[in-house]
């Protein structure tokens, strides 16, 4: 949140099990622009600033992936 945001939001998760955990951002091409966490954290309540001052104004997908999870949610940078 927010979204659409400038030039910083915050994304919050909730792990319901300790693992790895790997949340990165990508283009509309596919292409990854940011990799925000990729790291073995505890279950529980985590929030990430992810800094897009590098990117242009656009719409990119950021994925959380753990375990036997994994969704894409899109955002959207506004300049």
């Amino acid at each position: 949140y927010p979204n659409p945001f400038n030039p910083s939001t915050t994304i919050e998760y909730q792990l319901q099990s300790n693992g790895r955990v790997k949340i990165q951002v990508f283009d509309t091409l596919g292409k990854e622009v940011a990799a925000l966490v990729n790291d073995y954290q505890q279950k529980g309540k985590h929030s990430i600033i992810f800094d897009a001052n590098n990117l242009s104004s656009g719409i990119y997908y950021v994925r959380m992936q753990s375990r036997n999870f994994s969704e894409t949610k899109k955002i959207n940078v506004m300049k």
